[in-house]
């Protein structure tokens, strides 16, 4: 039995994973902005699941549940990064207030809750952190530009951190969803207000009154809840997981231009040595 801080369990992904960690045995601190969301699951197994508030863009906030944790549990084994929103508008259409705020919380509340659980980990020389990305983060698709450099962030912090934390038993596993049933293109989705009529044909298509993915996404969040668990749960824990057959697709389809593209470009590329006296 381990126990796991997951961040962002009233919907989604976040709720999956918790109900699928829960459902193998382990200890859960289970949170969300507002706590009486996922006070269910806390009901449901209350010797082993702690329902706790948290905002991670809130300082008290996120050092109060990793306590919580520690007083009710002894400690976090495995934090989960999940919390977060998704955010749609073109570079140019994108409100700065709103970006600093999606910033702060994908990218900075990630490191507070990093810096948060560390020291015990380092002190039990164990634990596992799963920071969760997106797809997207490789495709950089149109009107999610804001959406894929933030989780791209996420992404560059993560392959550091794995290095530093592997010689202290702790795994760093990024992991990169693709299309799951969730509120993700729902309730979760923030988009710009401002509307610049040049990018209608391109990020403007993927405005929620455009969207028809909602609902219709072939991904089922339990299913990927139990694969985050296999994967933690392994001898040695992936850096990193795609999850969903249309996230390896596209995965495969982009690392195969990139390779195509170096190579038509490798003359120019690998011309700006100084020349040989």
């Amino acid at each position: 039995m381990s126990t796991w801080l997951i961040t962002g369990c009233s919907t989604g992904l976040g709720r999956a994973l918790a109900e699928a960690v829960i459902g193998a045995g382990h200890n859960a601190v289970v949170t969300a902005r507002d706590a009486t969301k996922v006070a269910d699951l806390a009901e449901a197994a209350p010797e082993r699941v702690l329902a706790a508030t948290l905002d991670v863009t809130s300082p008290e906030q996120v050092g109060s549940a990793v306590r919580q944790a520690e007083e009710r549990f002894g400690g976090v084994d495995v934090l989960v990064n999940n919390a977060g929103y998704g955010y749609r508008a073109a570079v140019e259409e994108g409100d700065d207030a709103d970006v600093r705020t999606l910033f702060e919380t994908h990218f900075f509340g990630t490191i507070a809750m990093i810096k948060a659980v560390l020291p015990g980990m380092r002190s039990r020389r164990r634990g596992a952190i799963v920071n969760i990305s997106s797809i997207g983060a490789q495709l950089t698709p149109v009107g999610s530009g804001y959406y894929a450099a933030v989780k791209a962030a996420i992404e560059g912090l993560s392959g550091a951190l794995r290095g530093e934390l592997a010689p202290l038993g702790i795994s760093v596993t990024v992991v990169e969803p693709g299309a799951f049933r969730t509120d993700f293109a729902g309730r979760s989705l923030v988009q710009s207000s401002t509307v610049i009529d040049d990018y209608a044909n391109t990020a403007g298509q993927r405005r929620k009154e455009n969207d028809t993915i909602h609902g219709n996404q072939a991904g089922d969040p339990a299913k990927a809840g139990a694969a985050i668990i296999a994967a933690v749960e392994a001898p040695e824990p992936p850096g990193f997981l795609l999850l969903g057959p249309d996230a390896v697709a596209a995965y495969r389809y982009i690392a195969d231009a990139r390779a195509s593209e170096i190579a038509d470009w490798e003359k120019l590329s690998t011309s700006t040595n100084f020349d040989s006296l």
